[in-house]
Parts: C-alpha cells; sequence; structure tokens
C-alpha cells in the first residue's frame, strides 16, 4: 500500500458491534509478513509466560487483550490525537514460541523482533511475562543503548534464581544492563514495593544509576513530582516504556501473576503516560496480563487502554495526516 493511500483504520462500532468479528488490536486489519512494507507501527502479541516464577496464565494476555481491545475508540480524549490517522498501525500477529523451551522461545521472539526492525516498524508489544522484554531490547537497542520508563512494582534487575538460573521475569533489566542495551542513568522505575528476598534486592539497580521511585516515595511526594523527574532523566535520546499491570494495586489488575498490594490507580498511570508526548520513544510494551486470575476481563481492559495510551504516543511524531497537526 502506497504511503498516499488511505491508512489501515480500525472496524467502527458504529458499522459492525464491537462483539462481532474476529478480534484483534484495536480492530486493526491483521497482516501477514508478506504485507508489513507501509505499517509505520506495529501491534504484536508475545503469548509466553516461561519466565514467571510464581502463577503463570500470562501465556494468555495478548489474546484477551486483543479482546478487550474492542472497546478503545479512535480519538484520545485528552489530547486529541487519532492514531490511525497520524501513523499507519496495524496487528502483525504474534510471535513464535515454545511453551516448554525458555532459551528456544528468546531465539524465537528475537527473530520475529528482527524482522519487524528490518523492515523500520515500531513495535507496540502485548505480553506475556516481563521476560520477554529482554529480546526486543536486544534487537531495538542492538546498536545503541535506549533510556526506559519503567511501571512496576518490581524492579526486574535481580540476578539469579533457584540457584543459577539467570533468565526468568525478574531478572530482563539487569540482562540488559549488563549486554549493554539498557542505560540504567536514563531509566526511571516508578511505583517499586513490596518485600524483598534479601535487603540488597534494590541496591545493584541503585548502584547503576536508576532513579528507583518506590511506592513510598511516590505518595509522599506524588505523581506531578515523578512526572517532573522524567524530562531530565531520558533526556531527548531514544526510550522505551515498559508497563507491568502489577504496577497498579490489585483492585484495578487482579489479572497477573505476581500482585503486590498498593499500587498506582489507572489515571495515575495515564497521567505519567501522557506526560511522555514529544519525548524519543521507540517502542513500548504492556505485560504479565494473566486472565485466568480475572474472570471479568478487567485486568485486560485496563492493560490494553495502556497500550492504547502509549499507541497514540508512538503515533504523534508521524504525522502523515496534517488533519492532525
Amino acid at each position: 500500500m502506497a504511503r498516499d493511500q488511505k491508512f489501515f483504520q480500525p472496524v467502527s462500532s458504529i458499522k459492525q458491534p464491537r462483539f462481532a468479528g474476529v478480534a484483534t488490536f484495536m480492530r486493526l486489519p491483521i497482516l501477514a509478513e508478506d504485507d508489513w512494507e507501509d505499517v509505520d507501527i506495529g501491534l504484536i502479541g508475545v503469548p509466553w509466560d516461561g519466565g514467571t516464577t510464581m502463577r503463570a496464565g500470562a501465556r494468555h494476555g495478548p489474546r484477551q487483550m486483543r479482546d478487550m481491545s474492542t472497546l478503545m475508540r479512535a480519538i484520545h480524549p485528552v489530547t486529541r490525537i487519532n492514531p490511525y490517522r497520524s501513523a499507519n498501525c496495524a496487528d502483525l500477529g504474534d510471535t513464535s514460541v515454545n511453551p516448554i523451551d525458555l532459551h528456544d522461545s528468546m531465539s524465537r521472539i528475537e527473530e520475529f523482533y528482527q524482522r519487524i526492525h528490518d523492515n523500520g516498524i515500531t513495535p507496540l508489544t502485548a505480553g506475556g511475562d516481563h521476560l520477554i522484554t529482554l529480546p526486543i531490547m536486544r534487537i531495538i537497542a542492538r546498536e545503541k543503548a535506549i533510556g526506559m520508563v519503567h511501571i512496576d512494582a518490581h524492579s526486574d534487575t535481580n540476578d539469579r534464581y533457584f540457584g543459577d538460573h539467570t533468565l526468568t521475569h525478574g531478572t530482563p533489566f539487569r540482562r540488559a544492563i549488563e549486554e549493554g542495551l539498557l542505560d540504567p542513568k536514563r531509566t526511571i522505575q516508578i511505583g517499586i514495593r513490596g518485600g524483598l528476598y534479601t535487603k540488597e534486592d534494590n541496591q545493584w539497580a541503585i548502584d547503576q544509576g536508576i532513579r528507583m521511585v518506590t511506592f513510598e516515595e511516590y505518595m509522599d511526594i506524588g505523581v506531578d513530582a515523578v512526572i517532573s523527574e522524567i524530562p531530565g532523566i531520558i533526556g531527548d535520546q531514544p526510550t522505551y516504556i515498559s508497563f507491568d499491570v502489577d504496577g497498579l494495586d490489585p483492585v484495578y489488575t487482579p489479572g497477573t501473576g505476581t500482585p503486590e498490594i498498593g499500587g498506582l490507580t489507572p489515571y495515575d498511570a495515564q497521567k505519567i503516560l501522557r506526560s511522555l508526548r514529544g519525548r524519543n520513544l521507540v517502542g513500548g510494551d504492556v505485560v504479565e496480563v494473566a486472565p485466568p486470575f480475572d474472570a471479568s476481563g478487567m485486568t485486560a481492559l485496563v492493560g490494553v487502554t495502556m497500550m492504547w495510551e502509549i499507541l497514540c504516543l508512538l503515533a504523534e511524531p508521524f504525522c502523515r495526516d496534517p488533519d492532525q497537526n
């Protein structure tokens, strides 16, 4: 599809009810790889939770998030951005995974994102557990380390689990820093809380230069104070958004593998994301939605709403429709 042709558009609920048709992210068309050429932003599922150390189930996240994304509309209520007229967006399907082999799954995810990267597509991902961010970063940050805005209950900078296992959903950002993919001095983690294994659990990350905002500090200084720090940390260099739904209070997102009481409200999380408008964003993910622990589907709805907020951020800089300026 040539650039001067109409972009892919979601199916309108005015024309077809939300409960009808095949579920895709934001009701966009799902494209085979041969049709990726003109895609600006690819929405991708990684249905894998082989890095989970507690309650499995995030492998089912992308499917339910697609279903709940039928509730998303086209125009952002605050910024008035229509992401589907700013950029060419499409559902690119799910990565291949191996549910019984962690290393094979990591390789499959990397191979998929390499093809995404080779096509010049900005990735927006639904997980899956948080380990999936590591193979994504291995591709998009291969040439240059990136910064990160990270909302989560956990720092995910632990070193090893169960003896000598270095790859779990609690270790991706330690590995990313060690591999030169993530710049810790351009990283802010918001909402960190809950019990620790040792007193030193978070010290390694702090020593590397990560700005870690515990939930206790967050409550003391407030969301606006946290937001005011972000520009000075990430600057104008390439930055990734990683959103773990357990960063929110589990009253809003009970369907997750490692819930921690307390946490952000969805509105505060939206406010943080909206503050990133105009930043140099190179991708994002929303992870740890585990539908088996939330029969209502509310966790998937919250998760995919955050995904849509990120989509609006990623799409605006393309500005391919003059009406969006």
